[in-house]
């Protein structure tokens, strides 16, 4: 009976959402109509039912007829802000921008996703009884909202085994559609919608559900959202492993927390995730009670102002923000290159990726009886005996261009191929293992030894094994290769290796700051594992695989702060979005495991700074007990944005509340950010901040200063002396630059210490002598 009624439910979905494609055509042919979200700020009702009545009269009174505004609107804003998403002409989109309460109107646009032994490495230690994860009780109580493309809901990370009850504050849903209805839904998962009426507009072309390619529902096709969401908040799964590698326990960041699944994300077409989408799924996250929200999704360069529509992580978080919900997100994977960061607005936590300290070694062995070693994750498909090696440019099919060097498809002779492994070594970032192995085992190879840039992340290669390799050790194989009559190798299987190699280090595709929409505004605040992580999957193959799969990205480090957060959340109930992120901030670590600075993976290998880890590498037991916090409120990135040179009635449309700019106006170096970033010091700047006491009460701290080079500070007062009358306690920086030429950034810290805690801000000052440098 219920499988029926689901079938019909189904039915009726497709039925609606094929008429509204078939819709589609006709209002391009007539009137080239495209979905336009129409934003008005804070609702002005609270009750959500008068709201959108308003949106509908409005729209009624553009188009003429309640019919056609009903045919016209996709979705209403109506819970965390007030707005709607319809489609409109371009004339119809000018006219209705000029209505009392309208703030924007504009047209939609997609986003892309940022695509075990992490929290051991961090130091959450499941049978310690003395870390965070024990004094938060793994987070119970909590609800973290994952915002991406879906959940696989029988997985085994979302298991309700000792979960406590579902928190009677939660007004979320368990929506049904394509294979999913309420049933998929426990006290893990409490929470699972699906948005599609962007994508749908913006592809305008029926869906062909009958090939798999997609699920009209919450469940996860592309397995980045059940990836994204076990590690946030995944329940303990024994032996967990990818083909028998990196075998334990898996867990997320907070293992009893609840998760609430909004899916807004989707892989028909290019995939992607659009404005309308995100913006409801904010909507409705806010609604419905979560405390978390982690958002592995990224707006690309040139990054949109804060109040500026398009930019509709920025004006969804701003609202969560503002209801107390802490925000999540990635960096974006488009590094090593300076100010590619995206997610940048202040109330958001902006996450890097790191590596973690294990590895999946594989011997190489030549023929000379020399071990050399690289990494893999492809087991099971090896010959375990010698085989003949060439060098990919010695088979080429065409001697008169270099393709073959990195294997591209077609480059390799295919009677010279067969049966041997190939080295290829990369020419470009265009070019990448997994196509390199295509074309090798078109051409009848068995093997393939890749040798490229040092760069994070493994992929198997599922048909041959691969293996990759840095440029010195390929170097060291082809010189074997060259020497050698008959030159012969053998492929070991990958092993699982821990604490081995020194780490961490930044990952060479985490993007890097600063901020190109406002750099005096550090980003990232913070990084976190996001190099082969280790979580729940999709099952994929006819095999239908053990559902665990390693993925690299920012998306995968967002989701490990959000877990923590969650963590922070259930010991520190009443803590704000920014007490939350100053505590992570101000505790991280910029150490690796033997003592040395983390460096950057990138094209020098330099110590990373905080344009690379922001405060650094996530602590989690230090930041449930950082001592001081730097707090922050929306009134707080009100003013911010007053300074930044927004207007009052651009800020008055985000907030719905009248502000006057010229009253509210801040100092933005002066945002009391657990950081301080002065992208423009001609001579001499005053920056001021304010700390609030959340230890012993009658802590006494010390201002300890590590100066830029050739910048002198000084901090007033030196000492803060708290007691029980006074819990919060303003200070002064001055920065006097010494330099006689404009110059780069330099990166110092201030930090104050009670002789246990220690509360460390980064800081990141550039020298110029005149105002319109620009550093080239």
């Amino acid at each position: 009976m219920m499988d029926t009624k689901l079938n019909l439910l189904i039915v009726v979905a497709l039925v609606s959402i094929q008429s509204h494609l078939q819709f589609l055509p006709k209002c391009v042919e007539a009137a080239k109509s495209n979905v336009h979200i129409v934003y008005m700020g804070e609702k002005k009702h609270q009750d959500p039912a008068t709201t959108k009545m308003s949106h509908h009269k409005m729209l009624s009174t553009l188009l003429g007829s309640k019919e056609a505004a009903k045919n016209s609107m996709l979705y209403s804003y109506k819970h965390g802000f007030s707005g709607f998403a319809a489609r409109l002409t371009e004339s119809q989109a000018e006219e209705i921008a000029a209505f009392p309460g309208v703030v924007h109107v504009i047209p939609n646009r997609i986003h892309r996703l940022h695509t075990t032994r992490s929290w051991e490495f961090m130091g959450l230690k499941y049978h310690s009884s003395k870390n965070l994860l024990t004094q938060s009780n793994m987070g119970e109580g909590t609800i973290i909202g994952v915002i991406d493309s879906g959940v696989w809901p029988e997985s085994e990370s979302f298991n309700d085994r000792g979960m406590g009850p579902i928190p009677s504050r939660w007004k979320g849903t368990c929506q049904e559609g394509q294979l999913f209805n309420s049933s998929n839904c426990n006290k893990k998962l409490i929470g699972a919608r699906w948005f599609i009426k962007g994508i749908l507009d913006q592809i305008q072309t029926p869906i062909n559900i009958s090939n798999g390619e997609e699920f009209l529902s919450a469940r996860d096709n592309s397995g980045h959202g059940t990836h994204t969401a076990s590690t946030a908040a995944g329940n303990f799964v024994q032996n967990a492993n990818y083909e028998g590698l990196a075998a334990g326990l898996a867990r997320g960041g907070a293992p009893r927390a609840h998760l609430a699944v909004y899916k807004a994300c989707w892989s028909f077409e290019s995939g992607g995730c659009t404005d309308a989408d995100i913006l409801k799924a904010f909507d409705k996250a806010i609604q419905d009670g979560v405390d978390i929200l982690s958002v592995s999704v990224g707006n690309s360069i040139p990054l949109y102002s804060y109040v500026d529509q398009r930019n509709s992580i920025a004006i969804g978080s701003f609202h969560a923000t503002a209801k107390g919900i802490t925000v999540a997100c990635s960096a974006g994977n488009d590094g090593p290159t300076a100010m590619t960061i995206e997610n940048t607005a202040p109330w958001i936590i902006n996450v890097a990726a790191t590596t973690v300290d294990r590895a999946f070694a594989t011997a190489i062995t030549l023929g000379n009886n020399l071990t050399l070693w690289g990494q893999s994750v492809d087991t099971g498909i090896h010959n375990h005996g010698f085989t003949g090696i060439t060098f990919s440019d010695r088979i080429a099919a065409n001697s008169s261009d270099d393709s073959a060097q990195d294997c591209q498809p077609g480059s390799l002779n295919a009677t010279l191929a067969a049966g041997k492994i190939i080295l290829c070594f990369a020419q470009s970032s265009i070019q990448d293992i997994s196509s390199a192995a295509i074309s090798v085992l078109e051409a009848g190879g068995v093997g393939l030894i890749f040798a490229q840039y040092r760069s994070d992340g493994l992929g198997s290669c599922h048909h041959i094994p691969c293996i990759k390799v840095d440029y010195e050790v390929g170097t060291q194989i082809l010189s074997y290769i060259r020497k050698a009559r008959s030159p012969i190798a053998k492929l070991s299987i990958p092993k699982t290796v821990i604490g081995k190699w020194i780490y961490p280090r930044v990952a060479d595709f985490s993007a890097r700051g600063p901020s190109s929409i406002s750099p005096a505004v550090l980003k990232p605040d913070i990084a976190a594992p996001g190099v082969d992580i280790l979580a729940a999957y999709i099952p994929v193959g006819k095999e239908k695989s053990s559902g665990y799969k390693f993925m690299s990205g920012t998306s995968m480090s967002c989701p490990h702060v959000a877990g923590i957060a969650a963590l922070i959340k259930s010991v520190h109930k009443n803590w704000s979005p920014a007490a939350i992120r100053s505590a992570l901030v101000t505790t991280a670590s910029q150490t690796r495991t033997d003592g040395s600075n983390i460096a950057e993976e990138g094209s020098t290998r330099k110590a990373a700074d905080p344009f690379d880890i922001g405060g650094g590498l996530v602590n989690p037991n230090k930041a449930v007990n950082p001592g001081l916090i730097y707090d922050a409120g929306i009134e707080d990135y009100v003013q911010f944005l007053c300074g930044t040179g927004y207007s009052s009635k651009a800020v008055t449309g985000l907030t719905q509340t009248q502000v006057n700019c010229t009253k509210s106006r801040l100092n933005v170096l002066n945002l009391n950010l657990p950081s301080i970033t002065i992208p423009n010091l001609k001579r001499k700047v005053t920056v001021t901040r304010a700390v609030t006491n959340v230890g012993p009460v009658d802590s006494v701290y010390k201002a300890i200063m590590q100066a830029p080079q050739g910048i002198k500070l000084k901090v007033e007062p030196q000492i803060l002396s708290f007691n029980k009358t006074t819990q919060i306690l303003p200070f002064k920086v001055t920065f006097f630059s010494t330099q006689k030429v404009s110059g780069d950034y330099r990166f110092g810290s201030l930090s104050w210490t009670d002789g246990k805690h220690i509360v460390r801000s980064p800081i990141s000052v550039r020298a110029i002598l005149f105002e319109s440098y620009v550093d080239t």
